[in-house]
């Protein structure tokens, strides 16, 4: 039932794409904001705190939910969970995002291309160069694609819908506190700890994925070589992997706040461009059928054990 469920879930999301009204994650950030503005210091202890009370009601709503529909009515519970898990998932919404920045570079319209990549990153994209551009929209395709998917898929695998719900609560207070800046370097430092721990192994799994659907030996050796150059634990290995898979050059020195910082380089090849990114939501969606492939095949020879 697990890998039927994840299978729906993916086809829910790319018949639906992501809720365009009162989307649950968008209520749940406007929550964040709300208990930051009541607990926030610039304290550990408060970002603890803050966390706390965001992530574990909704959580424990999830799970309350979950239990007591499995022993009621199972069709229910499936449908329960189904649900739960595809309002997790942002697959078809990291191609809605990325796909028109390919289409402006190859109409070679630049100032199209950097607004469409400016609503995926946080770098200053006016600086950007085709390349450049390519680049960015290629990094963020490959490192949401264990953000908004795997990670998700992973978590719902082993906790069930309140598994897939705490991953991508804690996944988006990551992105809203998890900062190393005066105002978030103590209080989001739970949300930022939190976050490596929940993706330490799906990220390992996304890499793997991408080694195995690429150029196996160059995004094998970028893993084993460049992520450790990398500041964060879990995008370090997606990103490496992914570019030595795709065999394209990203990394290096991006614009931030006006102020280009230098970043270790990822993959190896040719400089990116409109094509790299297709390729590269292409890799996602191989990984995804991947994944889903792996769970019903598991869920099969567990249910021949069981009648053994």
């Amino acid at each position: 039932m697990t890998a039927l469920a994840m299978a729906a879930a993916v086809l829910l999301d790319a018949w639906l794409g992501e809720p365009r009204r009162a989307h649950p994650l968008v209520m749940f950030g406007r929550l964040a904001i709300r208990i930051e503005s009541r607990v926030y210091q610039g304290r550990r202890y408060a970002g603890v705190l803050a966390w706390m009370l965001a992530v574990i009601p909704p959580v424990a709503v999830a799970w309350w939910l979950s239990a007591s529909l499995r022993h009621e009515v199972r069709w229910l519970s499936f449908l329960f969970d189904t649900v739960l898990l595809y309002l997790t998932l942002g697959l078809r919404s990291l191609g809605d995002h990325a796909l028109p920045v390919a289409r402006a570079l190859e109409s070679g319209n630049l100032l199209a291309a950097r607004d469409a990549v400016g609503r995926m990153v946080s770098r200053d994209t006016l600086a950007l160069d085709n390349a450049q551009v390519a680049a960015a929209a290629t990094e963020s395709v490959l490192e949401n694609g264990n953000d908004a998917v795997f990670g998700a898929l992973f978590w719902f695998a082993v906790l069930g819908a309140p598994g897939a719900v705490l991953y991508r609560l804690a996944n988006t207070l990551d992105a809203m506190w998890g900062y190393r800046n005066a105002r978030y370097e103590n209080f989001g430092w739970a949300a930022a700890r939190i976050d490596d721990v929940l993706n330490f192994i799906p990220a390992r799994l996304t890499a793997l994925s991408y080694v195995l659907l690429g150029d196996a030996s160059r995004a094998w050796r970028c893993w084993r070589t460049q992520a450790p150059q990398w500041d964060s634990p879990n995008a370090g290995p997606v990103m490496a992997s992914g570019a030595g898979a795709l065999g394209v050059r990203l990394g290096g020195a991006a614009p931030y706040d006006g102020v280009w910082e230098p970043r270790p380089a990822l993959g190896e090849g040719n400089l990116p461009d409109a094509h790299t990114i297709e390729r590269a939501w292409q890799l996602v969606r191989r990984s995804v059928l991947l994944w889903l492939a792996v769970m019903l095949l598991l869920g099969w020879v567990v249910q021949g054990a069981r009648h053994a």
